[in-house]
């Protein structure tokens, strides 16, 4: 029996995909569910699983093609047996992609070396990446003395010190770009900062962290202390919730909350829907799958799509102080920062706190500037003392 291997039906949102990579090639034998190829939107990677088991009969577009949604990418034979395809993987072998398979191969690497982070101890392609750097331990080549070279150097030499490489950018790169421009294009962007007391947060934290984990099952993590601050403070000012389309403002009567996570192909920025909705075990666990998700490439594009306001920590990378950059049509999005300890004064004396600076964009056509600067403080008052948060007072 024949079948042919469609483009999946896109979301509406997505016109076209781009073929990536073929995983597979004409001849080879696949099981049923394997990932044939990579599909590129500009939000998503997309995988191509086989629908039976079988040889891969005909490919018909090239990797690096435009392709849309029902287009026919190749044709699967199932009525050949797996004995003229190449070898399968055996029973005892570890379930890996196809992009794992080759990476293995690629560095002849014992896999039952590798701790498998995945689904059922699975080997995603991180796993091997990161057990690459743990074992390279190669010694650095010698760098050449110039005061010891008596050969003049070749242009080709003095050409192989500078080398450089020109590569498509992704669709998601592109993408990234494309919102980035469209953002200070098309808004009247503005930040303001603040600074925040978060002694009371981590002793909180500190406090009931062990116990939080038992029961809930997932970290007590500083995001959600961050997300509820949020919330309160976006329903005293509901402009900073809002959008605008045209000459109309959206007020958004739900707290659909985005939270910027980096993968290795970009920044993505996953909605917590309903976010007033959650407690804190909900926010963490929901924060805990996006990361899962992010991870192991299986990021939807219904997980991306919506959200009123977002937040985003450059503080996990050690940044200080920032401007964040709109995610439209969002009027607004907060920053989160490294957390220092700092000499301040309470009480007339001098004291040490761990203080995180804030900083709050905003488009200053829907938001006046003393909205901005109120909001920013509803979310101090609510850190620096939370059980604001929850008491809900």
């Amino acid at each position: 029996m024949s079948f042919d291997i469609l483009v999946p039906s896109l979301p509406e949102s997505v016109a076209d995909a781009t073929l990536v990579t073929w995983h597979k090639q004409p001849g080879d034998w696949v099981e049923a569910g394997d990932n044939l190829a990579d599909l590129e939107t500009d939000k998503v990677i997309l995988e191509i699983p086989a629908p039976a088991s079988g040889i891969l009969q005909e490919i018909l577009r090239s990797s690096g093609e435009t392709v849309v949604g029902g287009e026919l990418l190749a044709r699967l034979n199932s009525q050949h047996s797996s004995a003229t395809g190449t070898a399968k993987t055996t029973d005892e072998e570890p379930l890996l992609s196809p992009s794992v398979r080759k990476l293995v191969a690629e560095k002849d690497i014992d896999v039952a070396a590798i701790s498998g982070t995945g689904k059922h101890g699975r080997i995603l392609k991180t796993d091997v990446l990161d057990y690459l750097n743990e074992q390279d331990t190669s010694p650095e080549e010698p760098t050449p003395s110039v005061e010891t070279s008596h050969a003049p150097l070749s242009a080709t030499a003095v050409a192989s010190l500078r080398p450089e490489q020109r590569v498509p950018m992704t669709r998601l790169r592109a993408k990234i770009a494309e919102r980035l421009l469209q953002a200070q294009q098309n808004a009247a962007m503005l930040t303001t900062f603040n600074e925040v007391n978060l002694k009371a947060v981590i002793d909180l934290r500190n406090q009931y962290k062990e116990r939080f984990e038992a029961k809930h099952k997932v970290k007590l993590g500083f995001m959600s202390f961050f997300v509820k601050a949020s919330i309160e403070a976006l329903k005293r000012f509901p402009a900073i919730n809002a959008s605008i389309d045209g000459n109309d403002i959206i007020y958004h009567g739900y707290y659909d909350i985005g939270i910027a996570v980096t993968t290795p192909r970009g920044l993505i920025v996953p909605i917590l829907r309903d976010a007033d909705q959650l407690d804190f075990a909900g926010i963490e666990k929901g924060i805990q799958d996006f990361g899962s998700k992010a991870r192991n490439g299986s990021i939807s594009v219904e997980d991306l799509s919506g959200g009123t306001f977002t937040i985003t920590n450059g503080g996990i990378f050690g940044s200080m102080l920032s401007t964040p950059i709109l995610n439209p049509p969002q009027c607004a999005i907060l920053g989160m920062h490294a957390i220092k300890d700092r000499a301040v004064v309470e009480n007339g004396e001098i004291v040490i706190r761990p203080i995180m600076y804030l900083a709050l964009s905003y488009d200053h056509r829907l938001v006046d500037g003393k909205e901005a600067v109120q909001f920013l403080g509803i979310i101090k008052e609510s850190l620096e003392a939370p059980a604001h948060l929850l008491l809900n007072i």
